[in-house]
């Protein structure tokens, strides 16, 4: 099934985080993300802040809808976005569910 599909689903402490291979595989379906120190992240870039602020709020959107929230580090013109499962200090396949729709923005 393809990751735009899924649903976030809770994660708590007790499920296990994805190994490296893994996360390597969800990659493939999340092009632009990269894999780094047990978290995904991807940088996007605007024309200006409005526009920016304006991709973060419907990323805040997806998030409440899937209970699944990111780390944003927004600047001027730029968005680095960090996801990884605070519960399990690793990745699960919500942080790739979220990358993906993410990217169908």
């Amino acid at each position: 099934m393809n990751l735009t599909q899924k649903k976030c689903t809770p994660c708590e402490g007790n499920t296990p985080k994805l190994t490296e291979k893994q996360s390597k595989e969800f990659l493939k379906q999340t092009p632009g993300w990269i894999l780094k120190n047990n978290k995904i992240e991807k940088t996007f870039k605007f024309k200006d802040f409005k526009e920016n602020i304006e991709f973060v709020n419907k990323i805040a959107e997806i998030a409440e809808k899937e209970q699944h929230h990111p780390d944003l580090e927004i600047s001027y013109s730029k968005l680095k976005i960090t996801l990884s499962t605070h519960a399990i200090k690793g990745l699960s396949e919500n942080d790739f569910i979220l990358a993906a729709k993410i990217n169908k923005l």
